[in-house]
């Protein structure tokens, strides 16, 4: 019997967008399961809590066809001393473009040597997400912007709530 291929996609996921759920879609073309981990910062101050975007990653992944393959939970310190108490050894982060993989492949090399046996994965996001980021998504729909072409529609629909913008 083969070993189950698990990845952990880790983020602030603050809040969750569309690019992010594209790279977990494919990401399970890959592996038999994601773990989809929010990591805490704790010198950062999210829009939403860490419940919250849990809660909303979890909504988003909660149909029959992800039940399985898909898990959410939230950590706190090194991400690859995460990655080795859940049983994975390999990370998946998504990219954007140039200035995303400068920053990622630095992380990465710096993951590598805390953890050698743990290897990192970068996916492109699908090129309709390409423009997309969560802080630039809060921004615009904190100005009343329609931004339910570009987030799950529970995420859009929290994300009105918590801006106490009209539904």
């Amino acid at each position: 019997m083969s070993k189950e291929r698990v990845v952990v996609y880790p983020g602030s996921f603050d809040p969750i967008t569309n690019g992010h759920v594209s790279i977990v879609v494919r990401a399970l073309t890959i592996f038999d399961r994601v773990i989809v981990a929010v990591a805490v910062h704790l010198d950062k101050a999210p829009t939403f809590s860490v419940a919250e975007r849990v809660e909303m990653i979890r909504h988003t992944f909660r149909s029959k066809e992800y039940v399985d393959q898909v898990e959410v939970d939230s950590f706190t310190g090194l991400t690859v001393e995460y990655a080795r108490r859940r049983g994975s050894n390999t990370i998946i982060r998504g990219i954007r473009g140039i200035s995303d993989f400068e920053y990622e492949f630095q992380l990465a090399l710096m993951n590598r040597k805390l953890n050698p046996d743990i290897h990192s994965i970068f996916l492109m996001t699908d090129y309709r997400w390409f423009y997309i980021s969560s802080s630039m998504i809060k921004d615009v729909a904190r100005l009343g912007a329609n931004v339910s072409a570009l987030v799950p529609l529970y995420v859009n629909q929290k994300m009105r709530e918590k801006f106490k913008l009209p539904h």
